[in-house]
């Protein structure tokens, strides 16, 4: 089995994910680990090495080619160079850009506006891309910003793949769709029959030809150290949002970094939602759809897409305690064992 990371730093790393990997189906062969798009990316295969080597190289190249696309911290990526200019005149995409574009406007659609890739302006804000004095945004600041966040504010030429910024000052972040993007285009370039699981910052899809069970462990979204539950998937996705990775803090008080846009603020309802359904993607912008909206969102996304199941957390009567609602249409594809 080839590591690319020795074991310690795997191990700090793969701990920054929100969906951990406790058990496989046995039908494992090969496993890579490497950093990419600031965080950890794991591929285990059902192959030997001699063949399993190619497959990791496109998981690597399908993670290099979104950085290109659509990494904020690199003022050369595409996206950059789109929120630069985007309100002067309209920005012509590539069409792996306008794709992704095209499937976040959809996920805008679905979600009734909950997911919008618009919140960047909000992010700076509120200090998750820009440092802040200390001080939390007030209501004032909060207002001004909101008027250049909303995905109706800006305007999409199907036609010639553009996109243009009707209010100056707007901004798009693609960082809670992008990841599910990159693991179903790898997952779509993997040999059929073959046993895979791919995982990309916590975001997982599990192919499983043979129906072979594999066991993922949910974290607690209070103690991360600790698994939750366990979940045995024969197949599919699973993403999971939450406030416990990623926060800023005012006022001795923690805020998440996932934006309410109709709000200003970042999102409260939930301590995190686990979403498993069929594409990587799907599951990745819902996760942060439910976080923002809830129990509603929920409740509409299982009837919009059959088999998904929803786990939304929230904190318990007391202290430390979390109380789970399970969220599904019809019975699915997962298994519950102990915690």
């Amino acid at each position: 089995m080839k590591e690319f990371l020795t074991e310690k730093k795997r191990f700090s790393i793969i701990l920054v994910c929100f969906l951990l990997i406790t058990q496989l189906s046995g039908a494992e062969k090969s496993r890579y680990v490497f950093k990419t798009m600031g965080t950890a990316a794991v591929l285990s295969i059902g192959l030997p090495e001699s063949e399993s080597g190619k497959y990791f190289s496109i998981f690597q190249e399908e993670c290099i080619k979104t950085a290109r696309l659509a990494d904020l911290y690199d003022i050369s990526s595409e996206l950059s160079r789109l929120n630069r200019s985007a309100a002067k005149s309209p920005f012509r995409c590539s069409e792996t850009l306008y794709q992704l574009l095209k499937e976040s406007r959809k996920a805008w659609f679905l979600s009734e506006g909950a997911f919008d890739i618009s919140t960047k302006p909000l992010m700076d804000l509120w200090g998750f891309y820009r440092k802040r004095d200390g001080k939390m945004p007030s209501a004032k600041e909060i207002a001004k910003v909101l008027q250049v966040v909303g995905l109706d504010k800006v305007k999409f030429d199907d036609k010639n793949r553009t996109v243009f910024f009707t209010v100056p000052g707007m901004s798009l972040d693609l960082g809670g769709i992008a990841k599910g993007w990159t693991v179903d285009r790898t997952a779509e370039q993997i040999k059929p029959g073959t046993h895979a699981i791919i995982n990309l910052g916590g975001n997982l899809r599990i192919i499983n030809p043979s129906r072979r069970k594999s066991v993922i462990g949910i974290r607690h979204p209070l103690d991360p150290e600790k698994i939750e539950r366990k979940l045995i998937i024969h197949s599919g996705s699973c993403s999971t949002s939450g406030g416990y990775e990623r926060f800023v803090v005012y006022n001795s008080k923690r805020y998440a970094h996932i934006m309410d846009p109709a709000t200003g603020y970042p999102a409260n309802q939930c301590l995190a939602v686990t979403v498993i359904t069929e594409s990587a993607l799907h599951a990745d912008w819902m996760s942060t759809a439910i976080f923002i909206r809830g129990k509603h969102s929920a409740e509409k996304i299982v009837k919009e897409f059959p088999g998904t199941v929803v786990y939304l957390y929230y904190p318990g009567s007391e202290s430390g305690k979390i109380k789970v609602e399970i969220i599904r249409k019809e019975k699915s594809n997962d298994e519950f064992e102990k915690p």
